[in-house]
């Protein structure tokens, strides 16, 4: 893809709240790179990738897996679901991609476990009106425990005595909440030891020190793409709090989620969708409850890639971005889905949010206490043809080629590449 990557590493991030088409991207990007490395997140995450008209949704596998030669490392900072995992690998060889030595898993990952999901699934149907909108995949209890120090890593299943008395314990605790405060069932600690011991022997082929193997990799000079889960406003500290994901999203999140330094980071690309998309719940002031919403629903196939859910829709909101490129330390922009606008007369950029009588520019941190807010929008005109089959930047429409320049006015970063369409080919570089 020419000069899009840059330095040796870079890193993808989502620039909105997920679901930007980061798979796809990094599925294109992977040419040029050795090791795919994913950081945070858990099976919660679905990236789709469309290669040759077939569809392959990824939840913690690389997308980088889908190019021969090429090293797939689930780091540090994912929680790891080994049920998910193992139903993963064999759809994709079943699809004839190769997994094998080609998949590093890091020995200090933590482990989804049962009570996980059962907790995630209990906790947020108490919560009626104040959903999150979890996935229930048990990715949030699953942090949780890692903060609280009780959580089980993958190393500790190739200790099966010590593994046993940790299980033991924990399930008897467990089941205490689940028995006296969701009046639930308890859950049985020797099936999970049994069944977790099989998933052990299973996935020992790839668990490795993935912190010695990195360090190797960037000592021979190999390249190394770092591959985010969601969206810079699903990130913990600086999202929409309270909804948002348990991990650091942010390019800063893929040092400490694969024990590398941040200086072997020479390059942060972002991504983001022409539009803007949100699942479960949480503020979105750019939103459009109605049936131009439902007509990007429908046309962007904007349908959760792990839950299936309808995602909500509406205008790009340039505040939200300009946030989420200033943490992230954006080099490029990446967009998304530009197609999708391709029917729309005028397009709607917001540009502000106001609250009563003020207008902010920059984006509040506390939007989730702040009840509602009014965005501020910027008119461009649409350029009503098709953009899905153009390969080059001489075949974009002149008002097509305005929004996108409005936008690096906006938000002061460079177009590196867009896409337009689910497709593999369907890439235009830019640079």
């Amino acid at each position: 893809m020419g000069n899009t990557t840059g330095g040796t590493n870079s890193c993808i991030v989502g620039l909105q709240w997920g679901d930007e088409g980061k798979g796809k991207i990094v599925d294109i990007l992977t040419e040029s790179f050795d090791i795919i490395v994913r950081y945070q997140g858990g099976s919660n995450a679905g990236h789709t990738v469309v290669v040759n008209n077939e569809k392959f949704v990824l939840h913690l596998i690389p997308s980088g897996i889908l190019r021969k030669n090429k090293y797939c490392v689930i780091g540090s900072g994912v929680v790891l679901d080994p049920r998910q995992l193992l139903e993963e690998i064999a759809e994709l060889r079943s699809k004839n991609i190769e997994v094998g030595g080609n998949l590093r898993i890091s020995e200090t990952a933590h482990l989804v476990l049962p009570y996980h999901k059962k907790l995630d699934e209990l906790s947020e149907s108490e919560k009626g009106d104040e959903k999150i909108g979890t996935t229930r995949r048990g990715i949030g209890p699953c942090y949780t425990d890692k903060m609280a120090r009780s959580g089980i890593r993958v190393c500790d299943l190739f200790y099966p005595d010590h593994f046993k008395q940790r299980i033991k314990k924990i399930v008897e605790e467990k089941n205490r909440i689940f028995v006296r405060v969701f009046n639930a069932d308890a859950l049985s600690w020797e099936d999970i030891y049994r069944k977790y011991c099989e998933y052990a022997e299973q996935i020992k082929p790839f668990v490795c020190n993935t912190v010695t193997f990195m360090d190797d990799a960037i000592k021979a000079s190999k390249r190394i793409l770092f591959e985010g889960a969601q969206g810079t406003m699903l990130d913990v500290d600086f999202g929409t709090y309270p909804y948002v994901t348990s991990s650091s999203v942010t390019a800063g999140g893929a040092a400490v989620g694969t024990g590398i330094s941040p200086k072997h980071i020479h390059k942060v690309l972002g991504v983001m969708k022409s539009y803007t998309t949100r699942v479960g719940s949480g503020p979105f002031p750019t939103e459009l409850d109605n049936a131009l919403g439902e007509h990007l629903r429908k046309k962007g196939g904007e349908y959760g890639a792990t839950t299936g859910r309808p995602r909500r829709c509406g205008w790009l909101d340039a505040v939200a971005v300009k946030h989420a490129i200033m943490i992230n330390g954006v080099d490029g922009i990446i967009a998304t889905k530009l197609d999708v606008l391709d029917e729309q007369k005028t397009i709607n950029v917001c540009v502000g949010y106001q609250f009563g009588n003020k207008v902010y520019d920059v984006f509040p941190l506390d939007l989730a206490m702040r009840g509602e807010c009014k965005p501020v929008y910027k008119e461009l005109p649409g350029w009503q043809k098709d953009t899905s089959g153009i390969r080059s930047v001489k075949d974009i429409p002149y008002q097509a080629k305005n929004y996108l320049d409005a936008l690096e006015k906006l938000l002061g970063v460079k177009m590196e590449m867009l896409s337009v369409g689910p497709d593999r080919s369907q890439v235009v570089n830019l640079l």
